[in-house]
């Protein structure tokens, strides 16, 4: 049996392909949109419809196998990381999505500095800011006449 299949049983669900291939997509894609995941299915399993893939996101998703993350101003992005309360940092310019484990310590990211009563059990930080690759791309270039102006 695999880890998905057993994943899937020991949540009381059913071990179907379409289940099975978003979980695989999900693993070596983390942080992709619904359209993504579809191409990703359909790409070893052309006849699953894409709604057969929103169905299976839903599930996967009450069940706690898979995490919805919708950044501010983002669409739902799907990953398979569910086993710890980590965040995530996103790029302003390109959109793309990092995991970023909580602060070091005793789970200091579940103490909320006054919880107004409730019973914290997760945090959501999303930290903002230019991916590498972006940065890059903004660094302007000196030119040979600004060298020699100083």
């Amino acid at each position: 049996m695999s880890d998905f299949e057993a994943q899937l049983r020991a949540a009381s669900l059913r071990v179907t392909r379409p289940r099975l291939a978003v979980l695989a997509a999900l693993r070596d894609h983390p942080h992709v949109g619904t359209d993504a995941v579809i191409e990703l299915v359909r790409a070893d399993h052309p006849t699953v419809s894409h709604q057969a893939v929103y169905d299976v996101l839903r599930v996967l998703t009450e069940a706690g196998l898979v995490r919805r993350i919708q950044p501010a101003g983002a669409t739902a992005r799907y990953e398979s990381r569910v086993a710890d309360n980590h965040h995530h940092v996103v790029c302003r310019s390109c959109g793309a999505i990092a995991d970023v484990d909580c602060a070091v310590g005793h789970a200091p990211c579940l103490t909320a500095s006054g919880d107004h009563g409730f019973v914290v059990d997760e945090a959501e930080v999303v930290y903002w800011g230019t991916c590498p690759d972006c940065a890059t791309e903004r660094t302007p270039q000196r030119s040979a006449s600004s060298e020699g102006s100083t």
